[in-house]
């Protein structure tokens, strides 16, 4: 009897641990002025997973919120930016919300 209850939160930690990333944020090298970010996020919008992007200069951060199941394989991201001309550093998987990253950043939402 005492088994179930193991079995039960073993079961939820599986299911927990499957699910997908809310937001992946990427730090890259060579964003100097208001046109690299536009088109930045202009190229990353274009892919279908991509539900919002936040792109910071002062921070050298890329952040793309993904749609609901869906994913961006990080090789792709790297892709994109590296034929843009950019030098990805990092690539961070969180469960933050763009909107947070966003605030973080200091941008506010169009």
């Amino acid at each position: 009897m005492k088994i179930k209850p193991l079995w039960i939160a073993l079961l939820m930690l599986g299911f927990v641990s499957t699910g997908f990333a809310a937001t992946i944020e990427m730090t890259v090298n060579g964003l100097v002025c208001a046109f690299c970010a536009q088109g930045i996020e202009k190229k990353l919008r274009k892919l279908p997973a991509t539900a919002d992007v936040v792109v910071s200069l002062e921070h050298r951060l890329v952040a793309v919120a993904l749609k609901d199941g869906q994913d961006i394989p990080d090789e792709a991201l790297r892709q994109a930016l590296t034929e843009a001309g950019y030098t990805v550093k990092a690539i961070t998987r969180t469960e933050t919300p763009i909107a947070e990253v966003r605030q973080r950043v200091g941008q506010v939402h169009p």
